[in-house]
């Protein structure tokens, strides 16, 4: 039997050996720890968490509860370690983070068909490979990947904004033009007038900011300034800038706004978009708080918050495939948040589909069609997405899997009945021996 090389052990080098593992096929699994320790390196075990509450929520009407139950379904060995070794956190899956590292770690190193080779691989190995290697990928195999694309391959962040969802913007309080109505209508204008202006900017201003990590770049501020630092150069300083009112006109009152916030789509199907030069180093409750003042996004869902740190990941729309897999060789894959995904879950979910869809490579088998219905499918689709213009590292969230076929006006019920559809399809899935 061809063995596979899977390259680093966290959740989604760990679930994609143990799906291999499982389906008979021998797994050598390379991890640099303990021989070398990044920055974001504290134990010697797989599958590190930095927080309990890292899997976050667990209810069907939430996006990764949907995805975790998912995963449940398929034997995620991420999820079976989890709730091993789960604590009392409400509706969210905590985790011992100490236990489920070490329970992860057991069950590799114990497993037949894997062998644990602790040793870093500083370029790219022929295929079936999978690497997992993680947002801070060595320079040495950073640059061997690089190399083997022979393109630049590679994003580099300091600063991304919020994105909110289409449905959720108040419309009743924001319109769509362009400024000065040149060319097509390409934004949506969320007005405010003197008063929640004044509102907004002196809360903005108070917002508490997220600490920058160690392994971080601490000057990625320079050449993008957060919108807080903005604020506090000045009362007018934001309205003479990204929530300048020029050319505009608020059709609710036939007058040009005292500040607009302007949003742009930010995937083909238009259901995200993104808030104009709201780059932002609040912390994430900040940024629910005081971006909620803005009128139209009072209601808003986040489905991710604005960042600045330095992050590292691949140009995976015009690399990889939906099972995250070269597009040019589909015995070389990538998994994990160097191939896009955000969060922890989405790592796992990613190394899933990885190590099955390698699998029946391997095996000669069809590969398992996980749909966009699906969160697992859902995910493979927006990595690979050729339309995406602005690529970023994206959690799972209803606006990435294919939405319903009928109109469902209440969210919470809307989103039970996508899961709803979306676990018949993973069970019809399981049923034929995924």
């Amino acid at each position: 039997m061809t063995s596979v090389k899977v390259i680093g052990a966290g959740l989604a080098g760990s679930e994609a050996a143990w799906q291999l593992a499982e389906r008979e096929i021998p797994v050598t699994l390379y991890e640099m720890k303990p021989e070398k320790m990044s920055p974001a390196h504290h134990s010697e075990d797989f599958a590190e968490l930095v927080c309990s509450n890292s899997l976050r929520g667990d209810r069907l009407e939430n996006a990764v509860g949907l995805l975790k139950e998912e995963l449940r379904r398929c034997g995620s060995l991420i999820l079976q370690c989890a709730e091993a070794t789960r604590v009392e956190a409400g509706g969210c899956l905590a985790v011992d983070r100490g236990g489920f590292s070490k329970m992860v770690t057991e069950k590799i190193r114990s497993h037949p068909n894997i062998t644990v080779v602790s040793q870093e691989v500083t370029s790219v190995p022929e295929g079936p490979v999978i690497i997992a290697t993680g947002p801070l990928t060595s320079d040495a195999l950073s640059e061997s990947i690089g190399k083997y694309f022979g393109t630049d391959y590679l994003h580099f962040f300091d600063a991304a904004a919020p994105l909110v969802t289409a449905e959720s913007i108040d419309m009743e309080q924001a319109w769509w033009q362009s400024r000065y109505d040149r060319g097509t209508p390409d934004y949506v204008n969320c007005a405010m007038d003197r008063e929640q202006y004044e509102a907004f900017i002196k809360e903005l201003v108070a917002a508490e900011e997220a600490p920058v990590h160690g392994f971080e770049d601490a000057n990625v501020f320079e050449g993008c300034m957060p919108v807080e630092v903005m604020a506090r150069r000045g009362f007018d300083t934001l309205r003479y800038g990204p929530l300048k009112p020029v050319g505009l006109k608020d059709p609710n009152t036939g007058r040009e706004p005292y500040a607009v916030v302007q949003l742009r789509q930010d995937n083909a199907s238009g259901s995200i978009f993104n808030l104009v030069g709201f780059q932002t180093h609040l912390k994430f409750g900040e940024q629910k708080r005081v971006f909620s003042m803005i009128p139209a996004l009072r209601n808003a869902e986040f489905v991710r918050y604005g960042v600045m740190h330095r992050n590292t990941f691949l140009q995976s729309p015009k690399l990889l495939d939906r099972y995250f897999a070269d597009r040019r060789n589909a015995m070389v894959a990538f998994a994990g948040q160097m191939t896009g995904v955000e969060g922890y879950v989405e790592s796992a979910a990613s190394g899933f589909l990885s190590g099955v869809a390698m699998a029946a490579k391997v095996q000669g088998k069809a590969l398992p069609d996980f749909p966009k219905t699906t969160a697992i499918g859902a995910l493979g689709y927006y990595v690979s997405d050729e339309s995406v213009e602005h690529f970023q590292p994206m959690n799972i969230n209803f606006s990435i899997i294919a939405p319903l076929e009928q109109r469902i006006r209440k969210k919470a019920e809307k989103n039970l009945a996508i899961a709803n559809r979306s676990l018949e399809v993973i069970d019809q899935l399981i049923a034929q021996e995924l």
